[in-house]
């Protein structure tokens, strides 16, 4: 019985021992939470929850999607920033987040190269301008059109403010002589609301948002951003062919984890995206959405990011933008 006992007790030992053994992130089982910076129903967050049900199947663990909308996802990523670098807590964004705000906002509570290490990417989409159904327009020089003779001034509905599409909005208002006036949501799906609704007559934010009520007939695309028109919608014309340049570079989809997580989290997780982003159904999910689907490795993420970065340091300083 004694021997029996000290055969037991070592067995327990070396289990104990053995898990003492591995990193904190191969031991826990608690789930992996997903932030998102926009509301439940917006782009972003569709595309969490379809990755997020995968990235289970495969990792075997629960993982959760947490909106934590606001400030065009700035509070998401003070909370990524603040969250131990234990795998437990990621951040799925696009470029705004991460390349653009840093650069407009003057204390952003987070620096993504310093802060943030990149996990892997999953796809690129192009920005656009739609209208509301009362607005009559059918392409940009229709709704150029359509606000002169509303005086030249109209209110343009906006995801986030200091971003893309406000810039987009400002181009657009400098190159036709138009006084259009950005209108900053928390997200896109308040703002599309507001479009269906016709409280605002026209509104930017990423081709992903606008394509399901495209498709219904409930708003129309009239201009997407990007070097050539999309699969999804091939009647809507680029800017590019109007005209506007240095819009070309296409903004990026991406997941990042807090600086210090370890390698080993790192290269399975990013392991897993690569898996799941590369499943059937999920490819034409993301493609329905309007998304050009390519894994990126973390490697690449990273340099991606920091080329945009670089783009968007340019475009910024020409237009005269003051950090705010």
């Amino acid at each position: 019985m004694l021997n029996r006992r000290r055969f037991t007790t070592t067995l327990l030992s070396s289990a104990a021992l053995g898990s003492a053994a591995l990193p904190a992130w191969a031991q826990s089982e608690a789930p992996i939470h997903i932030l998102v910076g926009f509301p439940a129903g917006g782009g972003s967050d569709v595309i969490a929850r379809l990755l997020a049900e995968k990235l289970q199947t495969e990792l075997r663990r629960n993982v959760l999607v947490e909106n934590r909308p606001g400030a065009g996802g700035q509070i998401a990523a003070q909370q990524l920033k603040a969250a131990r670098p234990d795998g437990t807590t990621l951040f799925l964004s696009h470029d705004h987040t991460i390349s653009i705000l840093p650069q407009v906002v003057a204390k952003a509570g987070y620096a993504p190269q310093e802060d943030f290490v990149a996990l892997g990417g999953f796809a690129t989409f192009v920005n656009g301008i739609a209208v509301s159904p009362n607005t009559p327009a059918k392409t940009v020089p229709e709704y150029v059109e359509w606000v002169k003779a509303q005086g030249g001034k109209s209110a343009v509905g906006i995801p986030a403010p200091a971003s893309t599409p406000e810039f987009l909005v400002q181009l657009i208002g400098k190159r036709y002589g138009l006084d259009l006036t950005p209108v900053p949501y928390k997200g896109s799906a308040p703002m599309i609301a507001d479009m269906l609704g016709n409280q605002i007559p026209a509104g930017t934010g990423s081709v992903q948002d606008f394509i399901e009520f495209q498709r219904a007939g409930k708003l129309r695309m009239i201009g997407v951003l990007g070097g050539q028109r999309q699969a999804a919608m091939p009647d809507v014309a680029t800017l590019s062919e109007l005209g506007f340049k240095g819009l070309e570079d296409l903004p990026f989809y991406g997941i990042w984890a807090p600086k210090g997580t370890p390698a080993a989290f790192i290269d399975s997780f990013s392991g897993a995206l690569d898996k799941v982003v590369k499943l059937p159904d999920v490819r034409a999910k993301l493609t329905d959405l309007g998304l050009t689907v390519g894994y990126m490795t973390p490697g690449q993420l990273d340099q991606r990011e920091r080329a945009y970065t670089k783009v968007w340091s340019r475009i910024i300083a020409e237009s005269g933008f003051q950090p705010r």
